[in-house]
């Protein structure tokens, strides 16, 4: 495990933050989980200015990897769970939350379920000090997102799973959730939910043109001042490696240069309108943006209420994360955490979470669509949620940064972006 060191933000890092405050680039989704994807250095909230600096705490030990307290599950018959808002599936009425009700009733295990992260880089800023001290948070499952995921493995500060007690994780996981760089085999995380980057368009502002590949997007003349990219720099440099050919999961550091020098390009020509977080929606909608990139969650839900919306996923593929279950050192309730992990992987209780979230499903498509199906038809036959095989295999994730990496690339997105 690698030796916690404090995270300092460049000066690009903290002009990139105040970027996406600008541009809303805390994810916040119609009507359902406000997503808020703060990469790292990226767009990050006011409150994870401190979450990233020193601080004065003690770096934690090799040794201290996986530490957990004497695991309570069989005399505690409890979890505390931290999700994001709006990330769980709830009744009409707003005052129940129909799986987590039905999983106490089977196990007895009382879930204290609490909505109390906002931005990764707030929530690391809660959990560090507990963490980086060798202490218990008071959480025995926290969801975050997969760069954040990868620098609480790296610092062994979250527990390897037992995988006895997730046979249905182990089984269902669709393959393309496997094996991240920074969790090979899945052995410390399991996702919660996936996320698709895409191209999303309005056919009335394109004429019912189709808008297919990132280089329309750059290049199309028709297209010129109402194109919107990501200020998510992982996204937008993601798809436009795709583009040029290159794997986002193995490049180097020239094919990162080649991406800004093709994006700079488009920007100096005034091709594109804008870097946006997700308030790309209201003008995607309104036509105002013809064509840009758009998470698959936000685009599922806009096509509910404006048919003009349409969604392509490029020939060259796309870039897809995930937000993570992962255990906390010293949780109390570890094997009744994973309990409930593994719960979630069960194909009824994983379609009923989808049906209400409506972003992709981290289960085989052939294992969870016929249990969504027994719900909504349409959502069940919906590839921004249930891709198919075909779909699944262009889907790429970004490999992962070091600290000098992150610094740099994050410095020559932030000039790209005018941050």
């Amino acid at each position: 495990m690698e030796q916690y060191e404090p995270d300092r933000l460049s000066p690009a890092q903290l002009a990139a933050m105040h970027r996406g405050l600008r541009n809303g680039g805390a994810r916040t989704s119609l009507s359902r989980r406000s997503l808020l994807r703060a990469s790292t250095g990226g767009a990050l909230a006011v409150g994870g200015l401190g979450a990233l600096t020193g601080c004065g705490i003690p770096a934690a030990s090799k040794s201290q990897g996986g530490i957990s307290s004497e695991d309570h599950s069989a005399k505690e018959k409890e979890i505390n769970f931290s999700n994001w808002t709006e990330y769980i599936d709830m009744s009409d009425d707003e005052k129940h939350r129909p799986t987590l009700d039905a999983f106490t009733r089977r196990t007895g295990i009382k879930v204290k379920y609490t909505e109390d992260i906002n931005d990764n880089v707030e929530f690391f800023g809660k959990i560090k000090p507990q963490l980086a001290a060798g202490q218990d948070t008071g959480r025995d499952i926290m969801i975050l997102t997969d760069w954040l995921a990868a620098r609480l493995i790296r610092y062994g500060w979250v527990q390897k799973l037992d995988a006895s007690n997730l046979p249905h994780a182990y089984t269902n996981l669709a393959t393309q959730f496997r094996n991240p760089d920074w969790d090979p085999g899945r052995a410390y995380s399991y996702p919660w939910q996936g996320i698709a980057t895409v191209i999303a368009y309005n056919t009335k502002a394109t004429g019912g043109k189709e808008i297919t590949s990132v280089s329309q997007l750059l290049d199309d003349p028709k297209l010129k001042g109402r194109v919107g990219l990501l200020s998510e720099m992982r996204d937008t440099i993601g798809m436009t490696l795709l583009d040029l050919g290159k794997d986002p999961r193995d490049f180097k550091a020239d094919d990162f240069d080649a991406a800004i020098a093709r994006l700079q390009k488009a920007v100096d020509s005034k091709q594109i309108r804008r870097f946006t977080g997700n308030d790309y929606i209201a003008d995607l909608s309104k036509g105002d943006l013809a064509a840009c990139l758009a998470w698959a969650g936000d685009v599922v839900q806009l096509q509910a209420d404006n048919p003009h919306v349409k969604f392509a996923i490029p020939d060259a593929g796309y870039i897809s994360s995930t937000d993570n279950m992962l255990i906390p050192n010293k949780a109390r309730h570890k094997t009744n955490a994973e309990k409930l992990m593994d719960y979630y992987y069960e194909p009824a209780v994983a379609a009923k979470t989808s049906a209400w979230i409506n972003y992709v499903t981290p289960l085989e498509s052939t294992i969870i669509k016929p249990e969504l199906a027994k719900i909504d038809k349409d959502v069940a036959n919906d590839p921004l949620i249930v891709p198919d095989k075909a779909q699944a295999a262009k889907a790429h994730g970004f490999r992962s940064l070091t600290a000098k990496e992150e610094t740099s690339f994050e410095e020559k997105f932030a000039q790209l972006t005018g941050g």
